[in-house]
C-alpha cells in the first residue's frame, strides 16, 4: 500500500521538531544566551515555554517565524 493512499506524507514516520532547548537555539540563531534573554525581555525574540520548574524550550514554529521576519539587510 502506498503511503499517499492512507494520507501519510513520505516523512510521516520521522519525528517532528517541536521544541528546541537553549543549545539548539544558540546554534540556530548564532546569538548568545544573554542576548536572547535580553531580546525576550524587550519583546524582540519569542519567549520559551516552561517544561518544568527548571526547564524551558522554544517552539520551532516560533523560531522559524522569527527567522522569516528578520530583516535580510546587513549593516
Amino acid at each position: 500500500m502506498k503511503r499517499d493512499a492512507i494520507g501519510l506524507s513520505p516523512l510521516a514516520d520521522e519525528p517532528q521538531r517541536v521544541l528546541a532547548r537553549l543549545p539548539a537555539v544558540l546554534k540556530m540563531t548564532g546569538l548568545g544566551r544573554s542576548t536572547i534573554y535580553r531580546w525576550i525581555a524587550d519583546g524582540s525574540f519569542p519567549p520559551p515555554v516552561r517544561l518544568g520548574p527548571r526547564a524551558v524550550a522554544w517552539r520551532w514554529s516560533d523560531l522559524d517565524q522569527w527567522t522569516r521576519t528578520r530583516s535580510s539587510t546587513h549593516h
